[in-house]
């Protein structure tokens, strides 16, 4: 079987959403040594960070990262981007307040 986040071509938004949703219920949430380093510099914790994903709209299209589809994940307050390595993972790429 043909892994969703595992595409070519980026995900819709309302799928990259709902896959988000079933990950963090699910799944295994991951964090670049980027993503770490900028959420340190916001005063950011792995809390506020699941908080923006579960709760947080995509506006934008997907964007092609390094390597994979990345989205970007927004409240009034904060920003986080994503990419998935697979249906149940996916990786912080980095994270900020507005």
């Amino acid at each position: 079987m043909k892994s969703t986040a595992d595409a070519s071509k980026p995900l819709p938004q309302n799928v990259a959403r709902k896959l988000i949703s079933t990950i963090l219920t699910n799944g295994r949430v991951g964090y670049s040594r980027h993503a770490r380093e900028e959420m340190e510099k916001d005063d950011l914790t792995e809390v506020d960070v699941t908080n923006v994903l579960r709760g947080g709209r995509i506006f934008e299209p997907a964007e092609m990262g390094q390597a994979s589809w990345t989205y970007r994940v927004h409240t009034p307050r904060q920003c986080v981007v994503v990419t998935f390595r697979n249906d149940t993972e996916l990786v912080v790429v980095t994270a900020w307040r507005k």
